[in-house]
């Protein structure tokens, strides 16, 4: 019989719906970032390769289905400067990935690679490569930019209004698809691709077999209602900003009749959140634990700079532990430069907002940064037995389908997810006590996407 999926505002997905009754891990490797401890004795190196082996072998030990890098293309700013207390730092994900690929068996492999600034045959051939060499494990984390700052280093500026992005991506993966689907097989060789469109023109022939699992998973974060749209046409996997019972089930609501209505299956798109775990043997040592790991995240330097990104102006003078500013942000609006937790905020009026919200609380400069920065809606805290039985009750409904964990310490901070937490939920018959096969398609329990030749032939307008 099929389950239902009920929020507390009693609204349910539709009966087409069936819940697996599991959930799978994913690690995101962020790079430098406000929500990784690197300045700890106990932290690594964001570019040592030997933080990258250790988190992707100790998540493969702990069954998780994927390893997954994050982008940037251009250096943070801070006051026109590189932001040194939050730099990118990070190798290309595809190279790093390859690397990967020869020290781990099991685990997949996420890229996240822009189509703005990549060429459709040429990423599909790399994608491609990545999936053949691992032997099925490849995937793409699908995402867009359009503005000018990050285009100034690929020599095109802001040539994609942000209203083409989507439509320019879906025209992007369409042909890659169709590059894969092209590829050469046992029972045929590559077939030749033609695209001619408003942003690229393509003529290839792929230079490559099939790979073990027909072609890398598609992986996206767009949470707007367009890029839901996006994900419920294109995607194999949706990584969401959702990870709260409540708000889970009605994202995984809205994601089905997105996915239902483009002519997919109800359970077409897997849904994984961000998340953050902070877990110890028993509640009272986990609260104490988050207690520590906030008073690292956030210290002096990092609140006085988070305010200095909205303030546009410098408030070295302040007191970390005295009140917010009272001088005014010197800018109305702030920029891309500063990220994308900073863009486009209304830098007075939220300064008005922020010192009326820390007055009322009687909080600090550091206590009010940190109850912005801190992942309160992503982070699970308590005992092992606890956080179990609460992501038994996500796995029961079918809230989500796994959750992709950002650690707060490299390359350790998996350890107790692994060691404590992944034999806990295995006990309750919710997590994988085996890899299902060798292809990351294989683990995530997804069909093979095999489309018939007309429709790899069908031409793609962009």
């Amino acid at each position: 019989m099929t389950q239902h999926i009920r929020a507390k505002s009693d609204t349910f997905v539709p009966d087409v719906f069936k819940p697996s009754g599991q959930i799978q891990f994913g690690v995101f490797f962020q790079g430098v970032n406000s929500g990784t401890i690197w300045k700890a004795a106990e932290s690594g190196s964001q570019t040592d390769f030997e933080s990258f082996r250790r988190i992707a072998q100790t998540a493969e030990r702990g069954l998780f289905a994927a390893f997954f890098l994050g982008e940037g293309l251009r250096l943070r700013e801070h006051l026109g400067r590189p932001h040194a207390l939050d730099v990118v730092g990070r190798p290309d994900a595809q190279t790093m990935l390859a690397a990967l690929a020869s020290v781990t068996k099991n685990i997949g492999l996420v890229a996240t690679q822009n189509t703005t600034y990549n060429d459709p045959a040429d990423l599909a051939h790399r994608l491609a490569s990545l999936d053949l060499i691992s032997g099925g494990r490849a995937a793409w984390n699908i995402v867009t930019t359009d503005n000018a700052w990050t285009g100034a280093n690929f020599r095109r500026g802001g040539y994609l209004d942000h209203a083409d992005r989507y439509k320019h991506a879906e025209a992007f993966v369409e042909t890659a698809k169709r590059i894969w689907d092209s590829l050469e097989t046992p029972d045929g060789p590559a077939r030749r691709v033609l695209h001619e469109g408003q942003h690229y023109t393509v003529d290839v022939t792929p230079r490559l077999p099939r790979s073990a699992q027909y072609r890398p998973v598609l992986f996206q974060a767009g949470d707007s209602p367009e890029g839901r749209n996006f994900a419920a046409r294109q995607a194999d996997v949706i990584f969401s900003a959702h990870p709260k019972f409540d708000d889970a089930v009605e994202f995984r609501k809205d994601l089905v009749e997105r996915s239902v209505a483009a002519g997919r299956g109800a359970n077409a798109v897997q849904i994984m959140p961000a998340s953050e775990f902070i877990l110890a043997p028993t509640d009272a040592e986990a609260a104490e634990k988050k207690e520590w790991v906030r008073s690292l995240q956030i210290g002096p330097q990092q609140a006085i700079a988070y305010l200095e990104q909205f303030w546009g102006r410098e408030l070295s003078g302040y007191d970390p532990d005295g009140p917010l500013p009272e001088i005014d942000p010197v800018v109305e609006k702030t920029s891309e430069t500063r990220g994308s937790g900073f863009h486009g905020a209304k830098a007075r009026q939220l300064a008005d907002q922020w010192r009326a919200e820390a007055k009322d609380k009687g909080l600090s400069i550091r206590q009010f940064v940190t109850s912005k920065t801190a992942r309160i809606d992503a982070t699970f805290t308590g005992s092992y037995t606890a956080v179990a039985d609460q992501l038994a009750e996500y796995a029961r409904v079918g809230a989500v389908d796994g959750f992709n964990i950002s650690p707060w310490l490299i390359p350790t901070g998996l350890d107790d997810i692994v060691n404590h937490l992944v034999p806990q939920l295995q006990e309750r018959g919710v997590y994988p006590t085996e890899y299902r096969g060798s292809t990351l398609r294989e683990h995530l329990g997804l069909e093979t996407p095999v489309r018939t030749a007309e429709t790899a032939a069908q031409a793609v307008t962009a």
